[in-house]
């Protein structure tokens, strides 16, 4: 079992604003203590500041160690009260020793005294209330940390759900036109069907692993398509022609995984097949000037109007690879479509450029 180091909730910039806060208050503290007791106010200042710094360290730093296994950076149960008192009673004691000693007062501390006394009572009231103060305010702050990491875990969790119900639903849906097209050919060209046959269930096998992984390599990526491909030109034939370019230095760049063969998919569906001559595919990627991976998907095949003409359930690759994007980089990424000059469709898809970290 994992335990959560000693100082887990320990944030330097928060410790000293909280000792700045209380150094803070204790000046506040001081001036009223003038306005009461009527001494010296250099002696004033030190005892506040003697008392309300020592209840603070105790405070917080007692915080941090009985909170070291638990998320909320404030103890839970008894706890809690029992490091007030016990923050209030060290500042009384040993901060008021030190405030003591410096006004030449070497009077030790007597808690009936203090009870009796006009003096006694403000400072000790003033003590107990920078002490609640500082502690209400550790217990919010500490509250609105803790609801704020649990709401973005919870956007995590459910944007990783939201991708996993995405690839679910992909990759039956690449499986199943796969299917449909042997049908075909089986009744068609039966040695044809073979060969796909043998090709579809290579590619599986050598894909299997690669598609239950959110990310992968674009050269993965790279292997992966070409492999879709092959298995296209089975049932196409001479009327599909591809062509990868993929640049040595982009090989390890990281991409989610099965993100091109949709729109590979698409291009062949729309773009070629509608045609009788059918046409040539390429793929090919470039880093931008503005630090993003550029990806497109080129076709010379039927255009845009065949995608318009085609019903929206047809078009669920394309609006798969959209999700996918916008769940995994937000507005940072995205895919467009247009026609390119002298017919045919150019599919971009902009993101992130990240690469594989090496170990």
């Amino acid at each position: 079992m994992s335990h959560t180091p000693l100082l887990a909730h320990f944030n330097a910039r928060s410790f000293a604003l909280h000792g700045l806060c209380t150094a803070v208050l204790c000046c506040l503290t001081a001036l009223m203590l003038q306005a009461v007791a009527k001494g010296a106010w250099d002696a004033q200042l030190v005892y506040s500041l003697s008392v309300g710094l020592v209840s603070w360290l105790v405070i917080d730093l007692g915080r941090m160690l009985l909170t070291r296994h638990q998320a909320i950076p404030w103890p839970a149960g008894w706890r809690g009260p029992a490091l007030v008192v016990t923050g209030i009673a060290a500042g009384a004691l040993l901060g008021g020793a030190i405030g003591r000693r410096y006004r030449g007062d070497d009077q030790p501390f007597s808690l009936a005294q203090a009870l009796t006394s006009a003096s006694g009572m403000t400072t000790l009231a003033l003590t107990a209330a920078i002490s609640i103060a500082m502690c209400l305010v550790l217990f919010h702050r500490g509250k609105a940390q803790e609801l704020e990491r649990a709401i973005v875990q919870s956007q995590r969790d459910t944007a990783e759900a939201r991708l996993k119900l995405l690839e679910a639903q992909l990759e039956p849906h690449m499986v199943f036109n796969t299917l449909a097209n042997l049908r075909v050919l089986i009744g068609s060209d039966a040695p044809r069907a073979e060969a796909m046959l043998d090709h579809f269930i290579a590619y599986l096998r050598a894909t299997l692993d690669g598609a239950r992984t959110p990310r992968h390599t674009l050269s993965a990526e790279f292997a992966r398509l070409h492999d879709y491909l092959e298995l296209m030109a089975v049932r196409m034939g001479e009327r599909l022609h591809h062509r990868l370019e993929l640049p040595a230095e982009l090989a390890s760049a990281c991409v989610p995984a099965l993100l091109l063969q949709p729109l590979v998919e698409n291009a062949i569906r729309h773009g070629l097949e509608p045609q009788i001559a059918g046409g040539e595919i390429v793929v090919r990627a470039q880093a931008t000037q503005d630090g993003q991976l550029l990806l497109e998907v080129l076709d010379d095949g039927a255009g845009l109007a065949e995608i318009a003409a085609a019903p929206a359930q047809r078009h669920f690759g394309l609006a798969q690879v959209r999700e996918r994007l916008l769940t995994l980089h937000g507005s940072q990424a995205g895919l467009t479509l247009e026609a390119r000059k002298g017919g045919g469709t150019r599919c971009s898809v902009r993101l992130p450029l990240h690469f594989e970290s090496t170990p």
